[in-house]
C-alpha cells in the first residue's frame, strides 16, 4: 500500500493579509507542521505552494507550484503523487491536526471508502437568514462541519478532477461524481487559520516577540560629488561609499528587521553585485524590509539606532531622522549618536558605522 500526501499552501492570504500559512509557529512554520504530521502516514509529501514562493521545502518531498484556484492546485499537487494507491489532501492552514486523525482518515479508505472526510457535529442552532433577517431555522441533526485532512482513493479523486470543476473541499468533487464518501471523527483543535486572530488562539495566548540586532559600516569617500545619507536623511557632509547611497544607519536598521524575522541579512536580499541596486535609496530598501516581515505576520513594536561618527555632527538631525524611518516602519523609532574618541577607521574619521536593535511582534 502506498500513500501520498498533498499540503495545500497556494493561496495568498487575502483575508488573512498575507500568506498565513508560513507564518512562523512553535518553532517552525504553520506549513511545516502540516506537513508533519502528513509525514505521519504518507510516503511521500507535496507541498503545493503559490506562484511567486521563494522559500524552503517546509520538510515536504516535492514542492509545486500552485493554481488560481485551490482545485487548481490540488491537481498541481496529484500531478506528481505517481502510483499511490492512497493520497491525502490536507490544507496547510490546519498545524494541529494530529496522526491520530490522518491515521482515523486512512483506515476509512482501507476500509473500503472511495474518500473518507473528518466530520464535527454542529452545536449551534443554524437560522436561514435573507438581508439580515431570519427566515427559517435549520434542522441541524444531520449537519456536520467538514476539515481536512482528506483522503482519497487515487483512481476516484483523479476522476472526480478530470472535469476541471472547482469545489471548497475535494470530497464535494467525488461526492458529485458518483463515489463514496464517509466521515470519520474530527477534531475541535484542527481549526483552519483564516483571520488573524486565529493565530493567538492557536498559540493560546499573546503575540510572539523577536529582538533583532544590525550593524553596518561604511568608508567616508573621496568623491566630492557623493551626498552624505544618513537615517533616511541628506546630512551636510562628505559622503560615503557604497553600493547604494550607503546609509549607515538605515542598513543596520534593515538588517536588524530581518534577523528578527528570520528572514538573514540585507545582502542575502539586495546584493551589491546586482546592478539593479546600484545607487537605490535606502528608503526602497526599508519598505521593502518592512513588506517582507510583515508578509510574515509581524510588525515593529520599536527600534533604537545609534551612529557611530566623528564628524559631522549629527544632534541637529536626529529628529528628522527619526521621523522619516518612523514614517517607514510604522512604529517609534529613536536615534542616538557616539564617537569612537578617535580610535580605529571610524575614529580617525575614515568611517562611519551604525548599530540597530529592534523589537517586531506577531501582527495579530
Amino acid at each position: 500500500m502506498r500513500v501520498s500526501a498533498v499540503v495545500v499552501a497556494g493561496g495568498r492570504g487575502v483575508r488573512f493579509g498575507g500568506p498565513k500559512q508560513f507564518l512562523p509557529f512553535r518553532g517552525s512554520t504553520v506549513a511545516a507542521h502540516a506537513v508533519a504530521a502528513a509525514r505521519s502516514v504518507a510516503d511521500t509529501v507535496v507541498l503545493v505552494v503559490p506562484a511567486d514562493y521563494d522559500g524552503d521545502d517546509q520538510g515536504a518531498d516535492i514542492v509545486v507550484r500552485g493554481g488560481d484556484t485551490r482545485s487548481a492546485s490540488v491537481r498541481a499537487g496529484l500531478a506528481t503523487v505517481g502510483d499511490s494507491d492512497y493520497v491525502l489532501v490536507h490544507d496547510a492552514a490546519r498545524p494541529l491536526a494530529t496522526a491520530q486523525l490522518f491515521a482515523r482518515v486512512l483506515d476509512a479508505l482501507v476500509a473500503g471508502a472511495d474518500a473518507a472526510i473528518p466530520a464535527l457535529a454542529i452545536t449551534d442552532t443554524i437560522k436561514r437568514v435573507s438581508d439580515g433577517d431570519v427566515v427559517g431555522t435549520v434542522d441541524r441533526e444531520n449537519l456536520v462541519t467538514v476539515q481536512t485532512p482528506q483522503g482519497f482513493r487515487l483512481e476516484a479523486l483523479l476522476a472526480a478532477h478530470a472535469s476541471g470543476d472547482d469545489a471548497t473541499d475535494d470530497a464535494a468533487l467525488v461526492e458529485a461524481n458518483g463515489g463514496r464518501v464517509v466521515t470519520v471523527a474530527g477534531e475541535y483543535a484542527n481549526m483552519k487559520i483564516t483571520e488573524p486572530g486565529d493565530v493567538r488562539r492557536l498559540r493560546g495566548g499573546g503575540a510572539q516577540m523577536r529582538i533583532g540586532h544590525g550593524y553596518d559600516l561604511h568608508r567616508v569617500s573621496d568623491d566630492p560629488t557623493r551626498a552624505l545619507m544618513l537615517g533616511l536623511v541628506h546630512i551636510d557632509g562628505p559622503g560615503l561609499v557604497g553600493h547604494s547611497d550607503a546609509d549607515v544607519a538605515t542598513h543596520a536598521l534593515c538588517d536588524a528587521l530581518l534577523g528578527a524575522a528570520g528572514l538573514g541579512d540585507l545582502g542575502r536580499h539586495f546584493p551589491d553585485t546586482d546592478p539593479a541596486f546600484a545607487g537605490v535609496a535606502s528608503s526602497v530598501l526599508l519598505a521593502d524590509v518592512v513588506d517582507k516581515m510583515r508578509h510574515l505576520g509581524f510588525r515593529v513594536a520599536s527600534a533604537d539606532v545609534t551612529i557611530v561618527a566623528e564628524r559631522p555632527k549629527l544632534a541637529p538631525y536626529m529628529g528628522a531622522m527619526e521621523a522619516a524611518l518612523r514614517a517607514v516602519v510604522g512604529a517609534p523609532v529613536s536615534v542616538k549618536a557616539t564617537t569612537n574618541e578617535g580610535l580605529d577607521a571610524v575614529g580617525r574619521g575614515e568611517a562611519l558605522a551604525a548599530h540597530a536593535v529592534v523589537l517586531i511582534e506577531e501582527n495579530l
